[in-house]
């Protein structure tokens, strides 16, 4: 018994060899469809969409072999596996029907034995190729469906760089920034994947932010700063719920923590802090100083890197700092204000 039900379509001008046939496989749990000549064939073929066609050669009106080829030049029948009946034991009747399209042979009247064993073999391949088929079409979803989620990422941090018109764009440059260091960290694959989601999501936690705080354009009183350190934890607890962005979750938690322990919301400590957040730490600083702010004129790029490196082991991981030295000067302006 199959442990998957196969259907066979049992094409035979033949009433006996329709039901030779039938005596054979029912037992063995086939769905068996008839057709009783070549027309009838495909028009079943293309309704029921069997998993194999054990097609009969000498038929009249339209042969086994022009049968065969007419399913083959359907798109919607062309794969199905096709094996010949025949009782043509010459070598151009086997050439004709392999030229036709045909996938294997047995000869009529069947060896019972033998006809189940052949079928059994082309049900399996047929089966694994339909599932091959099926991975390949829930691989093809499953990144579209991710492709999906980025865009709608991308919208959210879109929409919030549009509440603050003074930070606009910031979110797309320390998102490209931080991706170019990581991956001179050697961060590539789905783990810069995830950065870059973390970093596109990093101030989402700010939506719990009032605007009177957020957009304050004087100085925030301590019961606002507050309010407003919360917001990494606020984005973190947001976010979690959605299993497929938890890997992307140490840039909005951690990105305000410092490597002598003194950030927030956790006061991390050193490589507690994971290294997608120090990255983003340091690319988040440089972005917001060389970038003009209501209360002040955007700083040269210059006084910006040597801010940086003083606060190398205070603020920043010094392996980070070092290396965004050595390259930031260099990374084309497309992505750096002037």
């Amino acid at each position: 018994m199959n442990d998957l039900r196969s259907t066979v379509l049992i094409v035979d001008d033949d009433t006996a060899g329709r039901e030779v046939l039938v005596s054979i496989l029912e037992a063995d749990g086939y769905d068996l469809a008839m057709a009783e000549n070549g027309y009838q064939a495909i028009e079943v073929a293309k309704a029921i969409l069997p998993d194999i066609i054990l097609l009969d050669v000498m038929m009249p009106g339209m042969d086994g072999f022009e049968t065969c080829r007419r399913i083959r030049s359907d798109p919607s029948i062309a794969e199905v596996p096709i094996l010949f009946l025949t009782a043509l034991d010459d070598r151009q009747s086997l050439l004709s029907g392999l030229d036709a399209g045909a996938d294997d042979f047995i000869s009529k009247p069947p060896d019972r034995y033998e006809l189940r064993a052949r079928l059994l073999g082309i049900s399996r391949l047929n089966r694994y190729r339909k599932l091959l088929e099926e991975r390949q079409n829930l691989e093809t979803t499953h990144q579209q469906l991710l492709l999906a989620y980025d865009k709608t990422i991308e919208g959210w941090s879109h929409a919030m760089d549009l509440r603050d018109k003074e930070t606009e764009g910031h979110t797309r440059r320390v998102t490209e920034l931080t991706k170019k260091l990581a991956g001179l960290f050697g961060i590539h694959g789905d783990e810069l994947m995830h950065i870059q989601r973390g970093a596109l999501l990093h101030d989402m936690g700010k939506l719990g932010i009032p605007d009177s705080v957020l957009l304050k354009p004087d100085k925030l009183t301590e019961s606002e700063w507050e309010l407003m350190r919360k917001h990494p934890q606020m984005a973190y607890d947001m976010l979690y719920p959605i299993e497929y962005l938890r890997p992307a979750l140490d840039i909005p938690l951690c990105h305000h923590e410092k490597w002598d322990g003194t950030g927030y919301p956790r006061g991390l400590k050193g490589t507690d802090i994971p290294l997608s957040a120090r990255i983003f730490a340091v690319v988040d600083v440089w972005d917001a100083l060389t970038s003009d702010r209501p209360y002040r004129k955007a700083w040269s790029r210059e006084k910006t890197l040597t801010f940086i490196q003083e606060q190398s082991g205070i603020h920043f991981d010094p392996q980070v700092v070092d290396l965004f030295s050595k390259v930031i000067l260099e990374i084309t302006t497309v992505l750096i204000p002037e």
